[in-house]
């Protein structure tokens, strides 16, 4: 594994808009944090099951169809793996994730 960038896009027509918020809608940070998932496990050829969340911070609101930029690095001690999300060079999200087990899940 050696980390590495992604694009992820949430459409504007995802179906959490509908309840976050009416009249000014975010992306839900559970909603960020499962795209951030499935983007490092599938750049890395990784079980996105196998992971835990060790840590997560949001610092900013993202509105629907905001470009963002998701950043990992290669597993640290222990196997966890920090992440970070920005959008227009702005920070979004940050945080870790840990495998479910000893050691770096296989793929």
């Amino acid at each position: 594994m050696s980390g590495g960038t992604a694009v992820l896009h949430i459409a504007a027509d995802h179906p959490a808009f509908a309840g976050h918020f009416p009249g000014r809608p975010i992306v839900p940070g559970v909603v960020l944090l499962d795209e951030a998932l499935r983007a490092i496990a599938a750049a890395e050829g990784l079980s996105a099951t196998a992971w835990k969340l060790g840590s997560a911070k949001f610092v900013r609101p993202v509105g629907p169809g905001e470009p963002l930029l998701l950043r990992w690095q290669a597993p640290g001690a222990g196997g966890a793996i920090a992440f970070a999300i920005e959008t227009a060079g702005q920070p979004v999200a940050s945080g870790s994730l840990s495998p479910q087990g000893s050691g770096v899940p296989p793929a």
